[in-house]
């Protein structure tokens, strides 16, 4: 049978995995290379070991074997191809299989890189990645095995378990369950890849943080020039997971938004917002040997941050509408948790001396006293985050009582520091290093400045009567007008000393400056993405009405009048019934859409979804957002609906679309830079000699 040859393939991965922790270790502790070669190799090993068993689960899933309780529990016949595939990671043992398997395609490409520059780290590198590889593999064996089996024993009963028990004969059943409606949307076939691929990621710079302390090599800054594209390459995942989940709760959902600070959605934000932390921390280290300690510190607390991320999403310890079912994984994985942060922590306590800063902070007005800001913010906003997320356990633990915190809380709390973040933004790169003058920086804030006043003035005399909109626009037409002008300074300089045309100016200032100019643009993805975030939390409209045909309801402007009901039956091989309302849409008497809000029923699993229909309305600056929420006597009498006026929310994706750019632009490789990069202007950059 295909799945135990999946079955035999991970319980190998497991033993190269245990193996090349112990080689490794061994070989450092005994200074002998070859025993370090032979751990690299198991640690190689583990990724085509790995493709096989995911492979093995995907062709069960395609072919419908039905032996497997894991293609019971999450595909059926009716599927499509493409959803069955994607079932892989659809249900908690699969998922974990899937976690595994991108993990040791992140540390294949850690093993296969030249060594020259960290030959003392890798042992430790090595031990670290499989030591996080071997505990996720050990979970698909031990604990979450995809490829357990359907048994029948002598008493009639059905298990499901990887060896049949005394007496048990082969169980097949007639079909699955299929695959949970909420993941069948097509952000969800690229929504948990991406979060895994940035949750794996950040493991890769933890183990060189790791190996840093433990080899010695934590006085340099070479584990931080290493592994900054690995971290910016987690990051970027990291970050398009969230925005693609924020789309999926928008399309899926039906609650009119994006962001409802549910459990799961602030397990995967909790490292996103560390680990952004760390990237502009080490920043200060790079340029100016500080924050050793800090650094170190936020990247322990980020990988930590992402096993705990993945502990809330697989086990169901926080009832959430993404986590999966509580299961018997939640003790392993607080026991990893717990140890791997006690572990960190007590090394770094012991390499404290050896990770003294060689400058202090000259002026509370510099770059380095902005970026220290930065970092406190961002962890105010973690802790707020991360108190709000595990207060229902907390005040379980102590009263007896399961106390949810809701979005007030979130808002009321991060909304300040959030927007203290993107005014900083905007200061940031205009501070000098060290100790800036006020004069000079007045000079190059005054124009954002008097934009962002001019703004506020504007939006009052329009008769916008809500501060917290005012100021928040203001905030972010501010950073907006600083950033840009910091590339019209660059590219006119530049323009001016080479005679380019501006264009050419800028797109060659950029190509030589990716990683300032990269930052730049994230920093205007994230102005688009507060801009649409404050237009649609505090102009949001919405309305609820039972309509008759013919009848009508109206709101921002907007006429909705229902006009028909149909039911579409399930396509041949699928169990898809759909219920469709037909609403036109007007605008000044004028007919501009057909809007065709629907309710899906999933015949297998008894499930439904309400879908709403959108329409981008006023050129695209505003969405509709409809929903059919019931109908009387199939549609013909009456049907309800709930309706959403959402004010600027597509600035949120184009945000995104910019965000994005702009880390791809940061991260990509630049040659010159590599060839700088040698062994010998390491030690030059170490010594502070370059």
């Amino acid at each position: 049978m295909i799945a135990d040859l999946g079955l035999w393939a991970t319980a190998l991965a497991f033993a190269c995995a245990v193996y090349a922790v112990a080689a490794s270790l061994y070989g450092a502790r005994r200074s002998q290379p070859v025993w370090v070669e032979s751990a690299r190799n198991a640690a190689v090993a583990v990724l085509p070991l790995l493709t096989l068993a995911s492979l093995t689960v995907i062709v069960s899933l395609v072919r419908g074997d039905f032996h497997l309780a894991y293609v019971v529990n999450t595909s059926n016949r009716a599927m499509p191809t493409f959803l069955k595939v994607t079932a892989l990671w659809g249900g908690q043992n699969g998922s974990i299989l899937f976690w595994s398997w991108l993990m040791s395609a992140f540390a294949f490409g850690v093993m296969l890189r030249k060594w020259d520059r960290d030959r003392e780290l890798m042992p430790y590198v090595i031990a670290v990645t499989m030591i996080t590889q071997a505990f996720f593999i050990g979970l698909v064996l031990f604990f979450a095995n995809p490829f357990a089996k359907y048994w029948e024993l002598p008493s009639g009963d059905i298990v499901s378990a990887v060896l049949p028990p005394a007496g048990a004969l082969p169980f097949r059943a007639a079909d699955g369950n299929g695959l949970n409606p909420l993941l069948r949307h097509p952000g969800m076939i690229a929504h948990p890849p991406m979060l895994y691929l940035g949750f794996v990621g950040f493991t890769i710079p933890y183990a060189f943080a790791i190996a840093a302390l433990l080899a010695g090599g934590y006085r340099s800054d070479a584990w931080i020039r290493t592994t900054r594209r690995w971290t910016l390459a987690a990051w970027l995942f990291l970050s398009l997971g969230l925005l693609l989940g924020g789309r999926w709760a928008y399309d899926v959902l039906g609650w009119g938004g994006y962001w409802g600070w549910d459990p799961v959605e602030n397990a995967a934000f909790l490292p996103w917002l560390t680990g952004t932390a760390f990237l502009h921390s080490v920043m200060i280290q790079e340029k100016r040997g500080m924050l050793k300690v800090w650094n170190m510190v936020l990247i322990i607390l980020t990988y930590c941050l992402v096993i705990l991320g993945t502990f809330i999403t697989r086990t169901g310890v926080i009832s959430s509408v993404h986590a999966f079912a509580r299961s018997e994984i939640g003790v392993p994985f607080f026991i990893f948790v717990g140890a791997a942060l006690v572990g960190s922590v007590a090394l770094l306590i012991s390499r404290l001396e050896g990770l003294k800063g060689e400058n202090q902070l000259d002026s509370l007005l510099s770059r380095e006293a902005a970026f220290l800001l930065n970092n406190l913010l961002f962890m105010g906003i973690t802790l707020a985050v991360f108190w709000g997320t595990f207060f229902p356990i907390f005040s379980e633990l102590f009263t007896g009582t399961k106390i949810t915190v809701g979005p007030p809380f979130y808002n009321r709390v991060t909304g300040p520091q959030f927007a203290a973040l993107v005014l900083l933004m905007g200061v940031g790169p205009l501070i000098a290093w060290r100790r800036a003058s006020a004069k000079a920086l007045g000079r190059l804030l005054w124009l954002p400045t008097a934009s962002a006043l001019l703004l506020a003035v504007l939006l009052v005399l329009l008769g916008v009567g809500i501060p917290g909109a005012v100021v928040g626009f203001a905030i972010a037409e501010f950073t907006a007008a600083a950033t840009l002008s910091e590339f019209w300074r660059g590219a006119r300089a530049r323009q001016r000393s080479s005679g380019e045309p501006f264009l050419t100016a800028l797109s060659r200032l950029i190509g030589r400056n990716r990683r300032r100019y990269g930052g730049y643009l994230i920093h205007l993805g994230v102005v688009l993405i507060a801009i649409g975030v404050v237009g649609s939390h505090f102009f949001q409209k919405e309305s609820q009405a039972t309509l008759g045909r013919g009848e009508s309801m109206s709101i921002a402007g907007y006429t909705f009048v229902y006009e028909g009901f149909r039911e579409v039956s399930p396509k041949p091989g699928d169990d898809l019934v759909r219920d469709i309302a037909a609403v036109g849409l007007y605008r000044d008497g004028r007919r501009l859409a057909t809007l065709e809000p629907q309710r899906e029923f999933y015949q297998t699993t008894q499930e439904t979804l309400t879908p709403p229909a959108l329409y981008g309305g006023r050129m695209g600056l505003e969405d509709i957002y409809l929903l059919l929420v019931g109908w009387e006597q199939a549609g013909l009498a009456s049907a309800s609906f709930k309706v959403y006026i959402n004010p600027l929310v597509n600035f949120i994706w184009l945000g995104g679309v910019v965000f994005i750019l702009g880390t791809l632009v940061a991260a990509w490789p630049n040659p010159a830079e590599e060839r700088l990069l040698t062994p010998a202007a390491e030690r030059r950059l170490a010594l502070g000699e370059v």
